[in-house]
């Protein structure tokens, strides 16, 4: 990609960020996700192609840490065990029932392999609250639900990533499911990931003091959200996770005491303008890099895995929150649904999808996934905003 088209590329999210101001029925990331398909049609941008590389070691330690440095602690101490359920055995129990679903429906169309239909599972996982906490919090009196939406996705991004590299090692090396094998390796990169992070982001916050230029401590920020990444993926464990606890520990030790405030400030400043800049780029990339991939024949299975996403979270959701008594008091069917709703794909299920385009040629399950993820981003992120005031009116 030219340095060319990412200043247009940029120009196109300024202008959609400086118009789009309410953000209400359409938010930013979904007008850029349809504009980048219109600018693939552009001769311009024939050449430009997104790779995961280019999502994991470019754009997603930014918005990773950036997401887990603002995440309000209140929050995270007060809704703890339902985000931290939520974000790992939740994510599991999704992975295996949909998985299971798909396998057993898609096989109506498609050759499709249990293994290969847990892998598109684990690509339609994560979520992505960027198209959808603003709007809940302005929509909501209460701000529990964009709290637990938001922090569920702290942690299924890296819960995801673990669980969709194992099936991908199933996956090309036709091998079983051995649930022995996927416990410990799940354990390993997981808990390595947060130990990892943990330590990065403690350090920074003793070594930020010996730093007495605000230049100098934003300098310190980049090298913990991308150093703790590169290092995690390195020595074999989470490098999402890493950064995500290196985030979440830098702000709970900032948090206890009033006078680390200007260092907050420091760190915004920088953050609040390469956060819209990376997002930009990105869901336009994205929309570019889909309509390669939209023109299959089997568009009627894709809608049914986007339904079947959906029926399967709803369900868990609904059934965990009111398993659990101290729950059940708190959360209502309809903030199950809303929470479901909220649970939109986005930029870490596109770089799973590239991860898997590059280690196999197997375009028909790519489309299915792409064209899953792109309803996903589009009916869920448009219907975010009726449904909330339909829900909480």
């Amino acid at each position: 990609m030219h340095p060319q088209q990412i200043l247009l590329l940029l120009l196109v999210g300024y202008i959609i960020y400086s118009i789009d101001k309410k953000q209400k029925y359409f938010p930013v990331p979904v007008v850029l996700v349809v504009l980048g398909l219109g600018i693939s049609f552009i001769p311009y941008f024939n050449g430009i192609t997104i790779t995961k590389d280019m999502i994991f070691h470019i754009f997603l330690p930014a918005l990773l840490f950036t997401s887990a440095y603002r995440f309000p602690l209140m929050a995270l101490r007060k809704d703890k065990w339902i985000i931290s359920t939520l974000g790992t055995l939740g994510i599991l129990l999704t992975v295996l029932l949909l998985g299971a679903a798909i396998y057993l429906v898609g096989g109506l169309f498609i050759s499709l392999s249990f293994v290969g239909a847990l892998l598109i599972a684990s690509i339609l996982t994560p979520t992505d609250p960027v198209s959808v906490v603003a709007i809940l919090k302005k929509s909501l009196s209460d701000e529990k639900i964009a709290d637990i939406v938001e922090g569920e996705s702290l942690l299924n991004d890296g819960t995801s990533i673990v669980l969709f590299s194992i099936f991908l090692q199933m996956f090309l090396n036709d091998t079983s499911f051995s649930i022995g094998m996927f416990l410990l390796e799940f354990l390993f990169v997981s808990a390595g990931g947060v130990l990892l992070g943990t330590g990065f982001g403690w350090l920074m916050s003793k070594l930020v003091h010996y730093t007495k230029h605000r230049t100098y401590q934003v300098m310190l920020s980049i090298i913990v959200a991308y150093g703790s990444f590169y290092l995690g993926e390195a020595i074999g464990v989470s490098g999402v996770l890493s950064t995500v606890a290196a985030g979440l520990m830098l702000s709970w030790e900032f948090g206890k005491n009033i006078k680390e405030e200007h260092f907050r400030d420091s760190l915004d400043g920088f953050w609040d303008v390469a956060e819209p800049s990376v997002l930009s780029l990105i869901f336009l990339l994205i929309g570019i890099q889909a309509a390669s991939y939209l023109l299959f024949s089997e568009w009627l299975l894709a809608i049914i895995i986007f339904v079947l996403s959906l029926a399967v979270r709803f369900g868990l959701l609904a059934g965990m929150t009111q398993a659990i008594p101290s729950w059940r008091n708190i959360f209502t069917l309809k903030d199950a649904s809303l929470i479901t709703w909220s649970g939109i794909k986005g930029t870490m299920s596109v770089a799973l999808l590239m991860g898997f385009a590059a280690e196999a040629n197997n375009d028909a399950l790519i489309s299915l996934a792409f064209a899953a993820i792109l309803l996903s981003l589009v009916i869920q992120s448009a219907g975010v905003y009726p449904l909330t005031r339909r829900l909480k009116g």
